[in-house]
């Protein structure tokens, strides 16, 4: 059944995680023992990559290792996960979705899971710690850095289409909470572009996202000089996107990230 609550009538024992930034999450949370399969997409911890049982990838999951596990809770993502997978899981486990597309809902999601596997304190005291970081942050872009407003910044996730985040990501809260304007803030979810449209838009900066797909300096470089008088950057992604624990450290690789734009 997929759960409609953060709550089970016992504290789960065999727990499976579909989405890489919650089984990171899961490790925080300290539930190294519950957790007994996750996707070969989650890669951090290293430990539990190396020894936890894979079970295919966030969107070509394997049934048949998912139900030689028998999880008493599988926790999946609206948006990570397929739909159509997740529904199937969920005639024989309980499956939490979850719904996650700014800071406040990845804080009552860290909450929820934290309901749901008997880690409560836990998850409070981590709450608590990513609220101070961010407000901390958000006071930091509050003072007056220098005279220019913040940089019109596009952030590509994909490179063949080009695929950037619209206003109603994840990406885009932690853009504008990062001290930049979204270029593509009108658009839903993750609309194609093309180097004309980039061009006519004309952005100060260009954010090359180290996943989903991996950018590097060749990249850089080519977009530099499609894109002359446009700064580019090659940022890692997982503070961009990455919805659990790693939150803790983002408002840190922001701060950094926006004084290196000044």
């Amino acid at each position: 059944m997929i759960l409609t609550s953060p709550s089970l009538p016992y504290t789960p024992r065999r727990i499976i995680s579909l989405v890489p930034s919650q089984t990171e999450l899961l490790y925080r949370l300290g539930l190294e023992t519950e957790t007994v399969g996750i996707t070969k997409f989650c890669i951090h911890p290293g430990t539990w990559y190396r020894q936890k049982t894979r079970v295919g990838g966030t969107k070509s999951l394997k049934p048949e290792l998912i139900r030689q596990l028998n999880p008493d809770l599988i926790i999946a993502n609206k948006e990570e996960n397929v739909q159509e997978q997740v529904e199937t899981l969920a005639r024989d486990y309980p499956v939490w979705v979850t719904d996650v597309n700014n800071l406040e809902d990845a804080l009552q999601m860290i909450h929820d899971i934290g309901a749901l596997t008997g880690k409560t304190g836990e998850a409070s005291v981590l709450i608590s710690a990513i609220q101070k970081e961010f407000d901390q942050l958000q006071t930091t872009n509050l003072k007056p850095q220098t005279s220019n407003p913040p940089p019109r910044t596009a952030y590509l996730i994909w490179q063949d289409p080009c695929m950037t985040a619209g206003g109603d990501t994840f990406i885009h809260d932690m853009l504008t909470r990062c001290g930049f304007e979204n270029c593509f803030a009108g658009k839903k979810r993750y609309p194609e572009t093309t180097i004309a449209e980039l061009q006519a838009l004309d952005p100060g900066l260009l954010l090359l996202s180290s996943e989903p797909f991996p950018f590097k300096q060749k990249h850089a470089d080519e977009f530099g000089r499609l894109l002359p008088g446009c700064r580019v950057m090659l940022v890692n992604g997982e503070y961009f996107s990455w919805y659990g624990s790693r939150l803790l450290d983002a408002p840190a690789y922001f701060k950094t990230l926006r004084e290196s734009c000044y």
